[in-house]
């Protein structure tokens, strides 16, 4: 029998973008790695060139990139890296997306309005990934729009461990700031011990992105201290008129928990002046020096990245990360 027979070693790479290279490095070194030296730049009319400055044929490469502003450079940057290395003959290529960009534009409204997220996936289909890897997308259904393997990875046990250790000994109820954000709640309540639930019912004009007209609390939460739960704190005003309502209705404290911290604009200055004890957020997302401020406790992400990236590239179950509900 004539051939080559040869089995091939499996060879981890893990990749990172230059929008937030401190989460990236954290999750090589939790896999006992370092990233592959790269080089990027921008040429003067903004277009973007990337460069890998080792071999990476063959290998199981994981390309991290956090969609921070500028949100589109970033993507864009990440594009033309899976694409690189697609064609340098990587094996298979995973996308590791802390924070995935348009996550919110996931259906339509309106008339005449894009599904971006959708837009997302399919762009990075084409640039050549075979899987993705997001941590709590904006909505569960996003899976369904890559046409491969999604692996959602969830904060909330290292976010309500955290809430756990440092306020389970007083009387907690965990409370969702819309009513469609109950089912992650009830995963917080759970994990907290049986807390009671409540949810904020909230009225939107439907002309003005990021304003919230009116706030009713549903739910018993008079002398307890709230654990306000979301996905994610882009200009802070839907939380902090949600902790206000809070503390207006009875509540002892108000602590705020969230995974991404976009902290656009007047966030900072929103959550400095807003009646909370405490932010609890992760690092998802770059948090610069300027937009730390005392009641900011920031977690890191890294661990559950690194576990899921081993996950994958040993063929174990994501699933088991998170007690089969993931």
């Amino acid at each position: 029998m004539s051939g080559i027979n040869k089995t091939t070693e499996k060879h981890l790479m893990v990749f990172s973008g230059r929008a937030h290279p401190q989460l990236a490095q954290e999750v090589a070194a939790a896999l006992g790695t370092d990233l592959v030296p790269t080089s990027a730049y921008d040429f003067a009319n903004g277009e973007i060139y990337v460069r890998y400055e080792e071999s990476v044929r063959g290998s199981d490469a994981f390309v991290i990139q956090s969609h921070t502003a500028p949100i589109n450079e970033w993507i864009m940057e990440q594009l033309i890296m899976i694409d690189a290395l697609k064609r340098a003959s990587a094996k298979r290529i995973t996308v590791v997306l802390p924070f995935y960009g348009y996550a919110r534009q996931d259906k339509k409204h309106r008339g005449r309005e894009p599904i971006s997220a959708r837009l997302m996936a399919d762009l990075f289909k084409t640039a050549g990934a075979n899987r993705l890897m997001a941590i709590d997308l904006h909505t569960a259904q996003i899976q369904g729009f890559f046409d491969g393997p999604v692996d959602h990875l969830m904060a909330m046990p290292i976010l309500a461990d955290y809430v756990g250790k440092k306020y389970g000994h007083l009387d907690l109820a965990v409370v969702s700031p819309d009513a469609g954000r109950i089912k992650v709640a009830e995963d917080w309540s759970s994990r907290l011990g049986g807390a009671p639930l409540a949810f904020i019912h909230k009225t939107r004009d439907i002309n003005r992105p990021n304003e919230v007209v009116a706030n009713r609390v549903v739910g018993e939460i008079k002398g307890r201290v709230c654990v306000l739960v979301d996905d994610m704190i882009d200009t802070a005003g839907t939380i902090t008129k949600a902790a206000d309502a809070l503390m207006d209705q009875g509540a002892a404290g108000v602590i705020i928990a969230a995974t991404h911290a976009i902290l656009s604009g007047p966030a900072v200055d929103r959550l400095k002046a807003c009646k909370v004890e405490e932010v609890i957020v992760t690092n998802t997302l770059p948090i610069p020096d300027d937009r730390r401020f005392d009641k900011l406790a920031v977690l890191s992400i890294a661990p559950l990245v690194s576990m899921a990236i081993k996950e994958v590239f040993e063929d174990g179950s994501v699933t088991s990360l998170f007690d089969g509900k993931a």
